[in-house]
């Protein structure tokens, strides 16, 4: 079994650094040979890869720009309406992505406008995110680029996110029709919905450069059942993210979850992708590093 891959979050790790250049250089310094981000748009892009390029250190996953973030904005993929500006998102974030060879990129989906019930919002939202997505897959593909999909808890982390839960659900038949390879590059498309809505818009944008993003630490509160639920599910997912439950700390802090058990199961099952360190350290990042250090040396 290929021990598995790590990426540090550098949007929550190493974060007394001011300035994400000097992050990736901490990152690189800490023994990561991968790093991932959220927003990187206040930097130079030139910058960025001058700075990928001097530490060799590769970018796998980015996100779409939220939008207006003082209005409360998260993503408008699935926004009615702000169709043409969710364009002019996948456009920057694609021209990140191609400068820094980055091959995912997470189209945020949004929030349920404030006020209105969820229910009944849901199925306009979900058409105008298919309608996006099916957009994003046109442009992308012609740069090699696949699309995947994942869910966010509502519960503590945001509870009017448009995608929130890993219920199973129906809309499994064509899996095999949704996983096929992608040569270049991945994007990564968070939805936040219960994983057969999540199944039944797959087939509804019927894009093979999709896939699904699990955050493991989004699984837990939402639903729980891992084992089976990664299990069931591993044939879609491109990415995954991890955090100890409930503090979104360290995976070895103490908590809800096992993690020397799910990396075994993830290694039997044969997980090739990167594994996002998305994380709030304690203190210092490095002093909370000793679970990924031991790993390492157990692996080399």
């Amino acid at each position: 079994m290929p021990p598995l891959k790590f990426c540090a979050n550098i949007s929550w790790l190493f974060t007394d650094l001011p300035e994400f250049s000097q992050r990736i250089y901490a990152a690189m310094s800490a023994g990561f040979q991968a790093v991932e981000a959220a927003w990187l748009y206040d930097c130079d892009i030139k910058e960025l890869q001058k700075i990928k390029n001097a530490t060799g250190v590769e970018v796998v996953l980015i996100n779409t720009p939220p939008g207006e973030v003082k209005a409360g904005e998260l993503g408008l993929g699935a926004v009615p309406g702000r169709e043409a500006e969710f364009k002019q998102c996948l456009d920057l974030a694609l021209q990140y992505a191609k400068a820094l060879n980055c091959k995912r990129i997470h189209l945020m989906a949004g929030r349920v406008p404030v006020g209105a019930d969820r229910t009944a919002v849901a199925t306009e939202m979900e058409a105008t995110f298919v309608q996006n997505l099916k957009h994003a897959a046109v442009v992308l593909s012609k740069e090699g680029i696949t699309g995947l999909i994942e869910p966010i808890n509502t519960r503590i982390t945001d509870p009017r996110y448009f995608l929130d839960t890993p219920h199973q659900g129906k809309g499994l038949a064509n899996l095999k029709s949704l996983t096929r390879p992608c040569k270049r590059y991945c994007i990564i498309v968070y939805l936040c919905v219960p994983l057969n809505l999540a199944a039944a818009i797959l087939q509804k944008v019927d894009h093979p450069n999709i896939k699904l993003q699990m955050d493991i630490f989004h699984w837990q509160i939402m639903d729980g059942n891992l084992t089976q639920n990664i299990q069931k599910y591993f044939p879609l997912i491109g990415h995954i993210q991890i955090a100890q439950v409930p503090h979104r700390d360290e995976p070895d802090s103490a908590g809800e979850l096992n993690f020397p058990y799910l990396f075994t199961t993830l290694e039997e099952l044969g997980y090739q992708g990167f594994i996002g360190c998305e994380y709030k350290p304690k203190a210092l990042t490095l002093d909370g590093l000793g679970w990924i250090k031991e790993y390492w040396r157990r692996n080399k």
